[in-house]
């Protein structure tokens, strides 16, 4: 059982690694204007890759508080037997959903070719695409895809950015 010490260090350690992770993938040039060693006028230019980027760690975090929740409440000694079972199905039912996420991530750069950001919830699943080019085909054959992995009809939705 994770104690509350070890909930905070967890909680933590995944925040510096993140912050960390962040740092190194920044460029010289972002680098440098927060260094203040040049002008702030210069144009950034922000690549397609850059918006999922920015989709992927804001979605990391709503999930990592959550799952926070979560796991106060099953660690909570106040809280009811039900309470804890409800956290602890929440829980599982985040992860499925962070998983079929990633199963359709992986599915969509395989067969396509492009970087992607998925979200799910509940029967409706958005997909962001990092392409300029806005083909009608191409998020027909995305959204035919997605639905063959599901035997229920959900509502996809693909946006390119």
């Amino acid at each position: 059982m994770i104690n509350k010490q070890n909930l905070w260090f967890i909680t933590l350690f995944s925040l510096i690694l993140v912050l960390g992770i962040y740092y190194v993938s920044m460029g010289d040039e972002t680098i440098s204007v927060l260094a203040g060693n040049k002008d702030v006028s210069e144009v950034v230019e922000v690549k397609e890759s850059d918006v999922i980027v920015a989709l992927q760690v804001e979605d990391d975090e709503e999930v990592l508080e959550q799952m926070n929740e979560y796991q106060n409440i099953l660690l909570d000694a106040k809280a009811t037997i039900e309470e804890k079972n409800d956290a602890y199905n929440a829980l599982q039912a985040l992860s499925n959903t962070q998983s079929e996420c990633e199963r359709i991530e992986k599915m969509i750069t395989d067969e396509y070719k492009y970087d992607n950001f998925v979200k799910i919830e509940g029967d409706t699943i958005s997909v962001v695409i990092a392409s300029t080019n806005h083909n009608k085909e191409l998020a027909n054959k995305i959204i035919r895809s997605i639905q063959s992995l599901y035997d229920k009809q959900k509502y996809i939705t693909v946006k390119f950015e």
